[in-house]
């Protein structure tokens, strides 16, 4: 179950730029399913702890935050529901679903330079759409679906993490932009449907980060869209007016 009065997020794409900085910013302030391809993100989990070389049996606070690692490719069959039922069996219920694994490959000649760009639309849909379509569905079914009051006093909620490239149009990224524009709509469909049992939907859709945008910056986004009570939004990140204003987001056009 989940420790204390934490809120359980259940977080993919852990171990890419982001989620690992989400995860370093936020594991002592969620209970964190790290969800994960390849490396695990730079803090203590189940797999790894911290150890003080000059007393190593000592006890590290930062050990008692730990992150709880699934490793998991969530395009393969059934591995959506096998990360749900693990997150509900060690927490007993999510708060906060991260959809933020994504595959982005770009095409500098275009959509007609060979194959490349045709062979690519399967993988590009598949995790950047429908997996943030199953583990909404699957965790409304097994969690949220009956638990309306609940959902309610927990403020449950989904953020996605879209693209400036859902809304503007960029060389080389057509499938990439296509996946997130579909991932915003996604988004707003969703927030309409599940408000009938208390639980948000939202997006964010920063521009590169961190070059463009700090990646620190991103992770506040989804926690501030957390605290809110917003739903059906799909919120830009890392454009100067949101500096000026003192908040990572700023509602994006259609």
């Amino acid at each position: 179950m989940s420790t204390g009065e934490r809120r359980v997020c259940l977080l993919t794409g852990a171990s890419g730029t982001l989620g690992d900085a989400f995860c370093q910013a936020y594991y002592r302030d969620y209970d964190i399913v790290a969800v994960c391809r390849t490396r695990t993100p730079a803090v203590p989990s189940q797999l790894e702890w911290y150890i003080d070389p000059l007393a190593p049996n000592a006890t590290v606070p930062e050990n008692d935050s730990r992150v709880f690692v699934v490793r998991s490719d969530l395009t393969e069959p059934g591995e959506v529901e096998r990360v749900v039922d693990l997150a509900l069996a060690r927490f007993g219920g999510v708060d906060l679903l991260v959809n933020n694994a994504a595959h982005v490959r770009l095409h500098p000649g275009g959509i007609v330079d060979g194959d490349a760009a045709l062979d690519d639309f399967d993988p590009h849909f598949a995790l950047n759409v429908a997996v943030p379509l199953r583990l909404s569905a699957r965790l409304a079914q097994r969690c949220w679906l009956h638990a309306g009051p609940e959902n309610h006093a927990r403020n449950r909620n989904i953020v996605n993490v879209s693209s400036i490239s859902g809304s503007e149009v960029y060389p080389g990224q057509t499938l990439y932009s296509a996946s997130k524009a579909a991932l915003n709509q996604l988004t707003r469909n969703i927030a309409a449907e599940f408000a009938e049992f208390g639980v948000r939907a939202n997006a964010v859709a920063p521009t590169t980060f961190p070059a463009l945008v700090p990646t620190e910056q991103v992770a506040r986004a989804i926690v501030e869209l957390d605290a809110s009570a917003v739903s059906g939004g799909v919120y830009g990140v890392g454009v100067e007016p949101e500096r000026a204003a003192g908040s990572s987001l700023r509602l994006a056009e259609p």
